[in-house]
């Protein structure tokens, strides 16, 4: 048990004990005390003051006092306003301090028996990934092994979007004007490849469509339909979907090519297969450089047709209905929402169709306690609705689904657009930080002495770490620009700067293991530092922290602790003699309590899927 459980089962002792009234000790709130009291600790005892019927201090003084008589960890209390500041013993930090010091896994939970799956990633195959896909990829790698961290078993799974409308229109654009280009013969790696020729084909449908509207069908047609002070601008903006499905000769194409795929064409098939391997490879090399990995890959080609027996068994059930038409549908009016089709009149799914067969597919595969969908808030009512709907069939694992949102991610720039070509792919991202890096090292003369293959490993390690901090460090559901110049920035809250606290820290205690200093010294060390307390205190916080994050699918609050911790080991390491101190046994003590941090600083940012340099 931890200080602050201490606390909290000594205050619900007190309060039984003093006025005859039972609390529960998660109700007692415990804070750090702030920095112009003193204390380690302060306790809100305000919900106790009716029930004592006396003032606010001297609730606090009653209770202090019952407290210190009886819990050997605090050492003295004082009452500031009506807080309860609560002094803890220095043997307790000195033990707690031993507790860390060679604990690789300080701040881990034990095992739980639960598992958690966690989707993430799940791109399209017309496309590379990029700045968005990163947000969505770094949410869902490093919310997996926080849950890990925390006691779960973690499967980690994406969906590929390998089928439908999309994919068939770089298909065509390849085949009308690839000439045979590949990935080999081209040096292109395969998805920027099908990516550009998704780009060509919004462009030819573009020209195509613009040519179109000057012909007499589409003049006829804007007089038609066009509502009155219309213009033909404002028209033909609307019209361009029906005019794609119904006019244009690309468009033809398409959903010929998606009618042959669906029919098993030899010749479509063949053509799909080789595309989608190429953006299998590029995707694959992407995934290598940030780091991530996973245990099992679903495609759309192989789910779109799941989840109809779902439908006839929501059907008997009598919680779905069909219309006349012979579609099917779910009414979620007395949820706030509305009623939503799950398969059309002609007994094709839909996207919620889909899920609902995956979800159970999955749940039958592993079992999981829960499963968190990462993915855009975008798309908020879609799993609204699905996450209501399996509750109403009444599926096993309906209760444990949860949708971890996120929002948009933009540029200084401006916000990317996929189909005018203006999408900053992941590839081009991750090298344009590592350069930034290289080039403001350089500039510093840092790397001067490195030899060019440890330069590149360390700029890799530091423009990665740079990258991906900066877009944890958000919250989640905050929208947020990726700006690659603040992002290595050495004095901001970024990546690099806690790096830069990780090799510090490193340097000492090479230092010391060459001075062969006993860190065991440190147990005749008294009179802690406010700057060691604070310390400390901070490490005692990580376990928490950890399960906080986990509960709340929220990595952010471990990027702004390890940034938090960095930043006070730097006011310490400034403000405190280390090697000069006033003894050996403070000597030790502080090297020890260094080392703490290094491990922390280290495994707080592998939570992020960040590595750690061994020098800067």
């Amino acid at each position: 048990m931890n200080i602050i459980s201490i606390l909290q089962q000594a205050v619900v002792q007190a309060v039984e004990h003093l006025y005859n009234h039972q609390t529960e000790a998660e109700k007692v709130l415990v804070n750090a005390t702030p920095p112009d009291f003193t204390g380690d600790y302060s306790v809100v005892v305000f919900p106790f003051v009716k029930l004592a019927g006396k003032a606010p201090d001297q609730v606090a003084a009653e209770i202090g006092k019952h407290v210190q008589d009886h819990v050997p960890q605090v050492h003295a209390h004082n009452v500031v306003k009506g807080f309860l500041n609560l002094e803890i013993d220095e043997s307790y930090w000195t033990n707690f301090l031993d507790s860390v010091v060679d604990n690789q896994h300080f701040g881990e939970q034990p095992r739980n028996g639960q598992k958690v799956m966690v989707e993430f990633s799940s791109p399209n195959t017309n496309k590379p990934l990029h700045l968005g896909h990163i947000r969505n990829i770094l949410l869902g790698w490093s919310c997996s092994r926080i849950l890990d961290a925390a006691g779960f078993d973690v499967v980690k799974v994406q969906v590929i979007n390998d089928r439908g409308v999309a994919i068939c229109k770089s298909m065509v654009s390849w085949k009308k004007f690839g000439n045979g280009q590949t990935p080999e013969n081209s040096g292109i790696k395969g998805d920027h490849l099908v990516g550009d020729y998704y780009v060509l084909f919004e462009n030819k449908t573009k020209e195509e469509y613009e040519a179109w509207q000057q012909t007499n069908a589409a003049k006829i047609i804007f007089e038609e339909k066009h509502k009155d002070g219309q213009s033909e601008q404002a028209f033909f903006k609307e019209y361009k979907n029906k005019w794609f499905n119904d006019h244009s000769v690309l468009g033809a194409e398409v959903r010929e090519t998606l009618l042959k795929w669906e029919n098993g064409d030899p010749e479509v098939i063949a053509l799909w297969k080789t595309m989608n391997q190429w953006v299998y490879s590029g995707f694959d090399k992407t995934y290598n450089d940030l780091g991530v990995s996973f245990d099992k890959l679903y495609y759309e080609s192989e789910t779109y047709l799941l989840g109809k027996d779902i439908v006839d068994e929501g059907l008997q059930k009598g919680v779905f209905y069909r219309k006349d038409d012979g579609s099917v549908w779910i009414d979620l009016t007395d949820a706030g929402h509305d009623h939503k089709v799950v398969l059309r009149a002609d007994g094709t799914s839909v996207y919620i169709t889909q899920d609902m067969g995956t979800s159970r597919i999955r749940y039958e595969e592993f079992q999981p306690s829960r499963m968190v969908y990462v993915v855009a808030d975008e798309q908020n009512y879609h799993f609204t609705v699905l996450f209501e709907t399996l509750k109403r069939l009444g599926e096993p694992y309906a209760d444990g689904l949860y949708h971890l949102n996120y929002g948009l991610v933009e540029l200084p720039t401006g916000r990317m657009k996929t189909r005018e070509g203006t999408v900053v792919d992941a590839d081009d991202l991750v090298e344009e930080v590592t350069r930034i890096a290289t080039e403001q090292s350089s500039e510093r003369g840092e790397i001067e002495n490195f030899d060019p293959a440890e330069q590149q490993e360390l700029m890799r390690i530091i423009g990665m770490g740079a990258l991906k901090f900066f877009i944890i460090k958000v919250h989640p559901k905050k929208k947020m620009i990726f700006n690659p110049e603040e992002s290595v920035d050495m004095q901001g809250q970024t990546g690099p700067y806690v790096q830069y606290s990780f090799v510090r820290i490193n340097k000492l205690l090479q230092r010391a293991e060459i001075e062969n200093i006993d860190l065991g010294l440190r147990h005749g060390y008294t009179g802690i530092q406010p700057q060691e307390k604070e310390l400390l205190l901070a490490l005692h916080q990580y376990p928490a922290v950890v399960r906080e994050a986990a509960e709340a699918y929220d990595p952010s609050l471990i990027a702004n602790f390890c940034y938090a911790l960095a930043k006070a080991y730097h006011r310490f390491w400034h403000d405190v003699k280390i090697f000069q101190a006033e003894s050996q046994e403070a000597k030790a003590f502080r090297l020890a309590l260094s080392k703490s941090v290094g491990q922390v600083l280290d495994h707080g940012m592998n939570l992020l899927g960040i590595e750690m340099p061994s020098r800067m």
